[in-house]
């Protein structure tokens, strides 16, 4: 039954991948994304990326004002053959409820890893810039060299506006005013 749901997904021979036919993908443990109509499997994130998800996605909710929402892996469907899955989106309030959201976030975040880092760094960007999202961060959280960058988009292209690694902060203010510590994100907590 399943390698048969799995069959029913792909499109015909030639045929780019749509959002329908990522929608009919079984829950397998990888994570899929499309890209103008081209399948991106990634394997399960490690537990290191998964920590430092967490606590960056604590550390925005701790500093979101009423009207804003951070959340976790959502979907993001961008046109019909392109949806991602970013680490961490910043949108409105009241734009939250459906099963994907369809309009820009004020912030999407990607946690880099070793099998990501070139699509987050180029194909992921430009997407980003072309839907609109105001600002873009890409989080490697290496625990020998974590580092933030931090993109916004000026006059319809993203301007990269900051960057800290390691124990050096950085104050950020879009969507609203925080401030990150790379290597708190990945450092072991010390209860």
């Amino acid at each position: 039954m399943v390698a048969m749901a799995y069959e029913a997904a792909w499109p015909a021979a030639g045929e780019p991948f749509t959002v329908e036919d990522l929608d009919r993908l079984p829950d397998d443990g990888r994570r899929y994304e499309l890209l103008d109509g081209v399948l991106i499997v990634s394997p399960w994130p490690t537990t290191v990326h998964q920590m430092a998800a967490t606590r960056l996605a604590t550390l925005l909710s701790v500093a979101c004002p009423d009207n804003l929402s951070v959340v976790a892996e959502p979907a993001m469907q961008v046109s019909d053959k392109t949806e991602f899955d970013p680490d961490i989106v910043v949108v409105r309030l009241d734009e939250v409820g459906g099963a994907k959201f369809w309009t820009p976030p004020l912030l999407a975040v990607e946690l880099r890893s070793p099998s990501t880092a070139i699509v987050d760094r180029n194909a992921k960007l430009a997407a980003y810039e072309k839907f609109g999202v105001a600002s873009y961060w890409i989080f490697d959280p290496d625990p020998a060299r974590p580092e933030l960058t931090v993109f916004e988009l000026r006059d319809g292209t993203y301007e990269q506006i900051a960057q800290a690694s390691g124990a050096n902060a950085l104050r950020i203010e879009r969507p609203f005013p925080v401030e990150i510590v790379p290597a708190a994100l990945t450092l072991p907590s010390r209860d």
